[in-house]
């Protein structure tokens, strides 16, 4: 569930000061107190806490996970909370699943002990519903059996059905009572001290006005790094076909940028970064293969009459048992310890990559010369690819379509707006041939499937193969003036300057 909370510090001698009506008809309902028992578990390191995330185990409730939301609260906090019973002894799986990305090879472990005595007022509606609840925290921070320091603090927290202004009229009451203006930091961020409020892995750093090429080049990877690290957790849950994307572009966002601006980088550092990365995109592109290729053949056999639907059906059942075996052959990289060292190694060139003294050169100096050779590279094989040309060739073009545009996304960074409007022509050709390749793709699976269902259904798979060769067609054709439109020189100015 989604957690929307506001906490206040209060003095020893605070007072809760009367809540009734923070709404028409809600009543403030008193619940009595209870002692909370609560062990955190984090990295040595902090990595869940310096990203915004906890992970405790209470004595009455078992297992939290906590993770930081989109959603804006007014001086506080929403997060996703997840919770898992179970004892201390070990993480759940599921929850160790959802923080794989975070931990890495790090390893989880107690970190903080926190004893509560909580007394709750519910805040009912005049239905009966508790629509916020108001808890009044003394907490003691642990050290073995030493106390080794004691807050006292109110969190209000809004339920289901509550409203926002709710919030806001308790959020004054209280602070009309003596309590302290509204603070977002989790009690253990609070018990753990300054080290948990140190900046968290892949966050963006300052460039400058005049940044490096190391810079923007460790802007670019952090991006990228982030991205990967941000759908780990929901690539792993299934059910989200656009995770699996996101995950790969990131990974071919790396081995891009790693390729594309190698001048800069030690040869020995870059190339088994890069070797790993193919092995990660490799996995990640089955499954994603098969998703786009699914999808497509859904939506096509929707435009046949309801018989071939049907029997088409079998094509259907074939390639999602192809892709279910595509994704445990994917869960079992990420679940491998080479991966988990692969996301340490891609935090660390994030944060620190092994550059040569050419990239001490100011961004706006060396990028561009660096960008000139995947685009140069694009302008050749787009200059001999006609729309008689054999598929392999438009699929080149894609690929190199997608060096360029990943190049000049990052030297954006430091260039502006003249590289960001170059990327985004470049997108709409990588777009334009993608729906190309996705059509070649299905029409060749198509008909190396047709062999292994029955008659009716290679008839459908026949029917099916026709529609691409189709919507290829169609793609053909629409290439020329999206690449008229990506290589004016009017975009291509910065490149040369």
């Amino acid at each position: 569930m989604i957690e929307h909370e506001v906490k206040l510090a209060v003095w020893p001698g605070f007072v809760l000061p009367p809540l009734d009506h923070v709404a028409d008809g809600v009543l403030a309902v008193p619940v009595g107190e209870k002692r909370q028992d609560a062990v955190y578990f984090d990295t040595p390191d902090l990595r869940l806490a310096r990203s915004g995330i906890t992970l405790r185990h209470r004595s009455d409730d078992g297992w939290t996970l906590k993770l930081p939301d989109d959603a804006a609260i007014k001086g506080g906090l929403s997060r996703t909370e997840i919770m898992f019973a179970g004892d201390h002894k070990a993480v759940p799986p599921e929850l160790q699943s959802r923080t794989a990305s975070r931990v890495r090879s790090a390893v989880l472990g107690p970190v903080a002990r926190l004893q509560t005595l909580r007394r709750r007022t519910d805040l009912i509606d005049a239905e009966g519903a508790v629509v916020a609840e108001v808890v009044d925290d003394e907490v003691s921070v642990l050290d073995g059996r030493r106390v080794a320091l004691r807050f006292r603090e109110v969190e209000v927290e809004l339920r289901e059905g509550g409203e926002p202004r709710m919030l806001d009229e308790v959020v004054a009451r209280l602070r009309a009572a003596g309590a302290g203006a509204p603070d977002p930091t989790p009690k253990v961020m609070r018990a753990l001290g300054p080290r948990a409020q140190t900046e968290a892995d892949l966050a963006d750093r300052p460039l400058g006005s005049k940044p490096t090429g190391a810079q923007v080049l460790a802007a670019g990877l952090t991006r990228a790094a982030r991205r990967l690290i941000e759908h780990d957790p929901l690539v792993r849950e299934g059910g989200d076909d656009e995770a699996v994307h996101q995950a790969r572009v990131a990974t071919r966002r790396l081995r891009s940028d790693l390729r594309t601006y190698r001048e800069l980088l030690d040869e020995e550092w870059v190339a088994p970064l890069r070797t790993d990365l193919k092995w990660l995109a490799d996995a990640l592109g089955e499954v994603r293969d098969a998703d786009v290729l699914l999808t497509r053949l859904q939506r096509q056999l929707q435009t046949l009459r309801r018989p071939e639907r049907v029997v088409g059906s079998a094509l259907v059942e074939l390639l999602d048992q192809q892709r279910s075996a595509a994704r445990q052959r994917l869960l079992d990289v990420l679940g491998s310890e080479r991966y988990l060292i692969l996301l340490d190694r891609v935090v660390e060139a994030s944060a620190d990559p092994a550059t040569l003294p050419a990239a001490d050169a100011p961004a706006s100096e060396v990028l561009p010369r660096l960008v000139r050779a995947p685009w140069s590279s694009l302008e050749k094989a787009a200059g001999r690819l006609r729309t008689s040309s054999a598929d392999e060739e438009f699929h080149e073009v894609r690929i190199r379509a997608k060096r360029a545009r990943y190049a000049a996304d990052v030297a954006a960074i430091a260039i502006g707006k003249p590289a960001r409007r170059l990327a985004e022509e470049v997108a709409k050709v990588q777009d334009v041939l993608g729906e190309h390749q996705d059509a070649c793709v299905a029409r060749d699976w198509l008909r190396r499937s047709a062999i292994d269902v029955d008659a009716p259904a290679a008839f459908v798979a026949g029917e099916l193969s026709a529609l691409q060769d189709i919507e290829a067609a169609a793609h053909r054709a629409a290439w020329p003036a999206a690449w008229s439109r990506a290589s004016k020189g009017r975009l291509l100015a910065w490149l040369k300057a």
